[in-house]
């Protein structure tokens, strides 16, 4: 029986594969962002007293961050660099392109962005399966 031939370039490639603690700091920072758009949106968001305190001049923190969060995604802004970061990252991956795709697409699902911020989330898995190309 035969052996197939393997092309010794391929078998040297290596996958873009994080270390583990570069993992655990991208895991935390997808985490956060999940958690803040989340708040974000059922806390201060969709709140009818905050908006109504809001809308009436409040100026707080909070007041603040919801108009600057109501602004970003009405422009679909979390999808767009979700997006953005997601096919730059699977052209040539890189784990801080990685980190603001997944925290960007936490960002853009909870906040109605939710076609493209899901396109860029299976890019950036299929990102996983990309060589990575050696800077040397």
């Amino acid at each position: 029986m035969l052996e197939p031939e393997h092309d010794t370039a391929l078998d040297k490639r290596r996958l873009f594969r994080p270390s583990a603690t570069s993992l655990n700091w991208v895991i935390s920072i997808g985490f956060m962002s999940l958690g803040y758009a989340i708040y974000l949106r059922y806390l201060v968001i969709e709140q009818t007293q905050i908006g109504l305190a809001c809308d009436a001049g409040l100026r707080t923190w909070l007041c603040m961050s919801r108009t600057v969060a109501s602004a970003l995604f009405e422009h679909q802004v979390f999808g767009w660099i979700s997006l953005g970061a997601a096919v730059l990252t699977l052209i040539r991956p890189l784990l801080p392109l990685f980190t603001i795709g997944l925290a960007a697409s936490a960002f853009g699902i909870v906040l109605h962005n939710a076609a493209l911020s899901g396109l860029a989330a299976a890019l950036l898995i299929m990102c996983f399966a990309r060589p990575v190309v050696d800077q040397g």
